[in-house]
């Protein structure tokens, strides 16, 4: 017989690794700028209207509120 000598395997910690806090800040530049782009976005969507299938679908439900009441 031969001798197994046992394998010693390190413990697995099975949380998951917590990211370290840091003070991670944004420039007052980089802060304009992204209130810039997100205005900017914001107009864009706003300009775009409902579509016709979302109006249609407000009016059958005004329609059906309108007799309920």
């Amino acid at each position: 017989m031969t001798d197994r000598k046992s394998i010693r395997r390190p413990k697995m910690d099975s949380s998951p690794a917590k990211p370290e806090k840091t003070d991670a800040r944004l420039g007052r530049d980089v802060q304009t700028k992204i209130g810039q782009q997100l205005r900017a976005m914001y107009d864009e969507v706003v300009s775009e209207g409902v579509p016709d299938r979302f109006v249609d679908l407000l009016r059958k439900l005004e329609k059906r509120s309108d007799k309920d009441s």
